[in-house]
C-alpha cells in the first residue's frame, strides 16, 4: 500500500482527519504524524461492524480485487444468470467516476450501489458503510463488493467482507501473483479470468501463474474460466454454493433458525410483490 499518494484517505474516512476529527490533530495540538495508523484502526473497527451487520442479516460478503479490466462486472453478470434464480444477490460496486458498472448489474435485475471513490484508488470501510445504508438486505444471500481496479492497495482495507476473490485475466500476463504478492496472498480463492484467449495468447500458462501462487505459500484455490462462449462457470458455481452452505452452518447457532428456508421464503415473497 502506498503511504505518500493519499490513497488511504476516501471520501469515506476524511471526516476524521479534518477540522475536528479524531485524528486531525496529536494529543499536543500537532498535526498528526500517525495518519496511517489510526486510519487503518478506524477501518478496521468499521469493518468489524460492518460484518456484524452482514452476518445479522445472514448475508455472505465477497470482495473482487483484480487489475482493471480483468473481467469483474463480467464475472458478475454471468453469476447472476447462473444463480439468480435460486439466491438472493446484491452488489456495491467501486471506481473512481461513473455509474457504468452499476447500471450493468441494475440491468439484470439485481440491486446494486455505485461507490465513486474520487482520487481514492480502493475502497474502504467506511464507503462500504455507506452504501450498506443503501441497500436492502431482506432476502439477500450474497453481496458481491466489486472494488476499485488495482492491484496493490485493495488488499490492504478490510471491508467487512467474508471471503476476498482475486481475478488474474489472461492478457495481464501469469506473473502477476509474483509481482503483487499482497494481494494474491490475501485471496482466499483465483479465478484465472478470460481463458478464451488462451489459444491466442499462449505466452499465458496458467500452470505458471499456478505456480507463482503456490510460491506465496497460498492454499487458495485456483480455477481457470470465461464468462464467454461455452466457458465453464461451473467451479466459480460450486465454490460459492460451498462457501454459501458454510456461512449458514456458521451463523444458525445466533439466528436459532434455518437461514437457507427463511431466506427462500423472503425471495418468493418478494417475487410475489413484485408480480402484483
Amino acid at each position: 500500500m502506498c503511504e505518500t499518494c493519499g490513497c488511504n484517505i476516501t471520501p469515506g474516512n476524511t471526516h476524521l482527519v479534518s477540522g475536528e476529527g479524531r485524528h486531525a490533530r496529536t494529543p499536543d495540538g500537532h498535526a498528526a504524524v500517525d495518519l496511517l495508523q489510526g486510519l487503518l484502526a478506524e477501518n478496521d473497527h468499521q469493518a468489524a461492524h460492518n460484518r456484524e451487520h452482514l452476518e445479522r442479516w445472514g448475508v455472505l460478503a465477497l470482495n473482487l480485487m483484480s487489475s482493471p479490466g480483468a473481467g469483474k462486472t463480467s464475472l458478475l453478470e454471468a453469476t447472476i444468470d447462473a444463480l439468480g434464480h435460486e439466491i438472493g444477490i446484491a452488489v456495491i460496486e467501486g471506481d473512481l467516476e461513473t455509474e457504468n458498472d452499476a447500471e450493468r448489474i441494475r440491468a439484470k435485475g439485481v440491486p446494486a450501489v455505485q461507490i465513486a471513490t474520487g482520487s481514492a484508488c480502493h475502497l474502504d470501510a467506511h464507503l462500504v458503510h455507506r452504501a450498506l445504508h443503501r441497500l436492502d438486505l431482506q432476502g439477500i444471500d450474497l453481496l458481491f463488493i466489486e472494488n476499485v481496479g488495482n492491484l496493490v492497495c485493495p488488499a490492504s482495507f478490510d471491508l467487512g467482507q467474508h471471503r476476498n476473490v482475486a481475478l488474474l485475466s489472461v492478457p495481464e500476463g501469469d506473473d502477476k501473483p509474483a509481482k503483487y504478492p499482497v494481494m494474491f496472498r490475501a485471496a482466499d480463492l483465483v479465478l484465472c479470468t478470460k481463458a478464451d484467449l488462451l489459444p491466442i495468447l499462449p505466452e499465458f500458462q496458467p500452470t505458471r501463474a499456478e505456480r507463482f501462487l503456490r510460491a506465496l505459500a497460498s492454499a487458495a484455490p485456483f480455477e481457470i474460466l470465461s464468462t464467454r462462449g461455452d466457458g465453464n462457470l461451473e467451479p466459480w458455481l460450486k465454490w460459492l454454493r460451498a462457501e454459501l452452505d458454510a456461512q449458514r452452518r456458521r451463523l444458525e447457532p445466533a439466528h436459532g433458525t434455518d437461514l437457507s428456508n427463511d431466506h427462500q421464503d423472503e425471495r418468493n415473497q418478494g417475487r410475489v410483490r413484485q408480480a402484483l
